[in-house]
Parts: structure tokens; sequence; C-alpha cells
């Protein structure tokens, strides 16, 4: 009999099992209603209970619905406290609610936020976005709040010892933080020599100091090597929309662009439409450019340099 109900329960947790991995490849595929409708009923008496919360925590995110994906989040660690994603992603969550809490609100959340950043690099010490989320942290947090300049190198070096080109790239952006360009362009650069994958970084470094010669010559040599580079093509589009510069050539990308299907942490269609709408604008193309801005907001209505294009077009 028992041999029975071991095996029953082996069933259920391999069902189980199986939907979760199922929900995640949906929402890699940005597929969020469908993950959402199969994650929602697993219950807490399930063994998946905490990863389904975590993935219910995920899908919330990218709706910007940050106080749901916090109460998720909670739930998955609560369920379980050793995995270091659970805590990474309550950490970035507390800290994007941070961003448009009020000063109180804020002083409360920063505690939280760096607790659960360092638990998640205690659990996993590899975990880079923890690592990441940190820097920035140390950077923005004021100094009774534990910022602190010194801290952030000192994780940027720490990093560089794990991932060479991040934590370069790391470095580059606390210099940046310091406005020492110089030492910062030194950095980005010993990024790209670690890594080429990470050829956008320094031409983006290249697009916020004006030298947009450098910026654009990067992406290009980049599309060179690999024209199916989606991520140069959407950059070096976007440049082309933020300075006015190869228009004709940054529409072809965008374009292009548009045809793709972005995974997470890539650049959004809803970006790309917004930014293909503000090169329409500059080539005095406002009814293409009102339509492009309307189909940005549509899909995202949080985008307000698109908001802003479309009062500009509808004058």
């Amino acid at each position: 009999m028992w041999k029975i109900v071991l095996f029953s329960f082996l069933s259920l947790a391999a069902i189980a099992q199986s939907k979760i991995e199922t929900a995640k490849k949906l929402i890699d595929e940005r597929k969020f209603a469908e993950a959402s409708k199969m994650l929602t009923p697993i219950k807490s008496e399930s063994p998946d209970y905490a990863a389904a919360q975590f993935y219910l925590g995920r899908i919330a995110f990218e709706a910007k619905k940050y106080d749901d994906a916090e109460d998720f989040f909670e739930n998955a660690v609560e369920r379980n406290d050793k995995v270091a994603e659970y805590h990474s992603w309550l950490g970035n969550t507390y800290g994007v609610i941070a961003q448009d809490a009020n000063v109180i609100k804020q002083g409360m959340l920063a505690p939280k936020m760096k607790k659960e950043w360092e638990k998640a690099i205690a659990l996993d010490p590899k975990d880079l976005d923890s690592r990441t989320s940190l820097i920035q942290f140390y950077l923005q947090a004021p100094g009774f709040m534990g910022g602190s300049v010194d801290k952030a190198k000192e994780m940027a070096n720490q990093i560089i010892k794990i991932k060479p080109a991040e934590g370069h790239r790391q470095m580059g952006n606390v210099y940046l933080s310091e406005k020492k360009s110089v030492e910062a362009e030194k950095e980005f650069k010993e990024m790209v020599k670690a890594d080429q994958v990470y050829v956008s970084a320094l031409a983006n470094f290249y697009v916020k100091e004006k030298k947009y010669d450098q910026a654009f010559s990067l992406f290009e040599d980049a599309l060179k090597s690999n024209p199916d580079d989606m991520l140069a093509t959407y950059q070096l589009g976007r440049t082309a929309a933020v300075t006015g510069q190869k228009l004709e050539r940054g529409e072809e990308c965008l374009k292009k662009y548009l045809t793709y299907k972005p995974k997470i942490n890539e650049p959004s269609l809803a970006g790309a439409n917004m930014r293909l709408a503000q090169i329409y604008e500059k080539k005095g193309k406002k009814p293409e450019a009102k339509k492009l801005f309307e189909a940005a907001l549509k899909e995202d209505g949080s985008l307000k340099e698109a908001k802003e294009g479309l009062e500009r077009v509808s004058k």
C-alpha cells in the first residue's frame, strides 16, 4: 500500500515540476498570461509552491505590478529561503518600489533590499545580478544607510575575479558616478578586451560622451562580425534616434529589430517603436511618428519619452 502512496506522491511531484518548467519556458517566450494560468492553481501544500510564487512574481514584475511582485517573492522566500534567485528578485523589487516612494518608505526599504542581495550572494557567491545591484545601492544610498564608493569599487573588483568583462563594466560605471571619464573609458576598453559581446556598453559610453562617430563605428563593426546581432542592431537604431545622426541607417536597423521577438531583458518592441517614431519625427514625418508613438504606448504605457513625443507630433 505504501508503495502505491509513494508512487502517487512522486507522480504528483513530477507533474508539478513539469508545470514549473513549462511555465518558465512560457515566461522566456513572454507568454505571461499562459504561464500565469498554469502557475496560479499550484497550492501552498505543493512542494513547488515556492517556485510557482517566484515565477508569478516575475510575471508581475514584467507587468510593472511591483506591489504584487513583492508579495509573490516574499511568499517564495518564506517557503524556501535557500534559493539565491528568490532573494535577488525580492531585493530588486524593493529597489524599484523605493524609487517612487517617499523618504520615510525609502529609509524602510533600503536595509531590506540590501539584506536580500547580501543573502543571495551568501547563497551563491557568483550571483552577479545581486552584486551589481549592491554596487548601485552603494553609489546611491547616503552614507548613514550604507552607501560608499569604496564599497562599490571593492564589489566591482570582486566581480572582475568572477567575470572580468562585467567587473570592468561595473568599475567603469563607478568611475562615471565620480565624473571620472578618462578612468571610466579605460575600464570599458578593458571590458571589451575581455569579451567582445560587451562592445555595446563601450559604444553607449561614447554616446553619453557625445563621441558619436566612435559609437556608430563600434556598432557597425559588431554587425560586420555578426549581422544578426540584434542588440547591436537595436542600439545603432537607438543611437540614431537619440543623436539625430545617420537617420536612414537607424531606421533600417529599427525596422529589422521590429521583426524580431525579444527575449527577457532585451530591448522591448515598445521601445523600438518609440525610437523609430523619434527618427520619423526628426525626419519631419509626423503622421508616421504619431502612429508609432501610439503603438509604443499601447504596449507600454509607462514610456515617458513616448508620451512626450506623442504630445509634440499631435500639435
